[in-house]
């Protein structure tokens, strides 16, 4: 089995504040610690699952946060941005098995997370087909368009419920339940050892009953915060002004989603 992990930090356990989450903060080296651990765990559980290879995105910020001599001697990591539309799920392709997103957490606009967002600070709300996007969903739909399922998530409560209102077979770990500006966290050996038995028996089996079917035409809307930079990507080829914030864009292309995202941002 070749299985692919993309992980993020604003879904580790016990992570509440944006001092934690970037490597120039005085808080970030436990919070990175914690990403690296979490990918750790991740990755023998699909050993475990029987995985003989496993590709790791670092898929926070800079891309350049997991220590990888932790990593397991089976894991090729992937550091810092390609650039590619396929962002957080970069160099997957149709060789690989299933996928796993770990650490990952609510959308912009949700207040079950005080570091909810979706890609960027500057998107107030994503939609496709009036559903709101979180970067799970983005990614989910991905990784489904080249034939791979994902099959495993962790991350804060909300998110979880997101992923398995999309794919209940979907295996999760909530590591964090967001109340504010706070969240109510695991202890942090706790949550690993929960993502590295998740991932074993989620990677166990036939992965296929983790599938989603991608729908058939996507109708996207984004609103940013400010109205000129709304402005200034509806001249993206195909999209359009909504209102004085929101750009809008429609096909039957999932990729184009994707390459008109990568242009968004």
């Amino acid at each position: 089995m070749k299985a692919y992990f993309s992980v993020d930090i604003e879904g580790v356990a016990g992570i509440a504040h944006w001092d934690e989450a970037f490597k120039d903060r005085a808080d970030y080296a436990e919070f990175q610690d914690r990403m690296t651990r979490e990918a750790v765990a991740a990755c023998e559980g699909a050993l475990a699952a029987g995985a003989t290879e496993i590709w790791v995105k670092d898929a926070h910020g800079s891309g350049r946060n997991i220590a990888q001599e932790s990593l397991p001697i089976e894991a090729t990591l992937i550091r810092g941005w390609s650039n590619h539309p396929l962002g957080m799920v970069q160099e997957l392709d149709e060789t690989f098995d299933v996928v796993g997103m770990i650490g990952y957490h609510s959308p912009a606009g949700s207040a079950q997370n005080p570091l909810a967002h979706t890609l960027t600070g500057d998107f107030a709300l994503m939609t496709i087909n009036d559903v709101v996007v979180s970067e799970y969903l983005l990614h989910t739909y991905a990784a489904n368009m080249l034939g791979v399922p994902v099959g495993f998530l962790s991350g804060d409560h909300r998110i979880c419920e997101l992923g398995t209102e999309l794919n209940p077979a979907l295996g999760t770990v909530a590591t964090n339940q967001g109340v504010g500006e706070s969240v109510i966290a695991l202890h942090p050996e706790l949550a690993r050892e929960r993502i590295r038995a998740g991932v074993e028996a989620a990677f166990s089996g036939d992965v296929a009953r983790h599938r989603v079917e991608l729908p058939e035409r996507f109708e996207f809307r984004l609103r940013f915060h400010q109205p000129k930079l709304a402005y200034q990507r509806s001249f993206y080829p195909g999209a359009w002004l909504e209102g004085e914030d929101t750009v809008a864009f429609s096909t039957d292309d999932y990729f184009e989603v994707l390459r008109l995202i990568r242009f968004m941002k």
